[in-house]
């Protein structure tokens, strides 16, 4: 059986959703196993390399970068999966949203104790990503094809639906992906 292909990446999110596949603990051998990782902060490897089964995306998309990134992964992905809050809702990073973009830099980096009353430098350089109007969740910009709940989601459902899908590539049960 030829390994089934895995890209996960990290948007505007803390990274914890990669902490919970990390979580899956020794399983990690057996999903070794059964997956090639492609791009993934866990191989390191920056750039999708070739067409992927199943990409996993972690964070909401709050720039320019962000939104590269997850059009690469549907682009290049057959399956792709919304893994934590962030990704389904926009998170945390979200809570910026009824804040105008102004004020949060003003907030950000003039209005701080470390800087004299309005001597902050609001960065402004082309090798910075444009920052979007609000955070969005990921299936607000691409289809996403299923969602992974929690912040972060469970080590055992993250393991469980890998294996489904790695497996059987048949739709995933209710009973694993929901949310009561």
């Amino acid at each position: 059986m030829r390994k089934k292909i895995v890209a996960t990446t990290s948007l505007a999110g803390c990274f914890g959703c990669h902490m919970s596949i990390l979580d899956i603990d020794l399983r990690l051998v057996d999903l070794i196993e059964l997956v090639e990782f492609n791009r993934s902060p866990i191989t390191d490897i920056k750039k999708i390399s070739k067409r992927c089964d199943i990409g996993l995306i972690e964070g909401g998309i709050c720039n320019d970068e962000n939104y590269h990134v997850l059009k690469e992964f549907r682009e290049n992905c057959e399956v792709l999966v919304s893994v934590g809050e962030c990704a389904i809702m926009g998170g945390l990073p979200a809570l910026r949203n009824n804040i105008p973009i102004r004020e949060c830099f003003e907030e950000a980096y003039r209005n701080v104790p470390t800087s004299k009353s309005g001597g902050g430098i609001i960065p402004n350089d082309d090798e910075l990503p444009i920052i979007l109007d609000r955070v969005y969740p990921c299936h607000e910009l691409v289809k996403i094809d299923y969602f992974l709940p929690g912040c972060p989601p469970r080590a055992d459902l993250i393991w469980e639906t890998l294996l489904a899908l790695v497996t059987s590539g048949a739709e995933l049960p209710y009973e694993l992906v929901k949310y009561d």
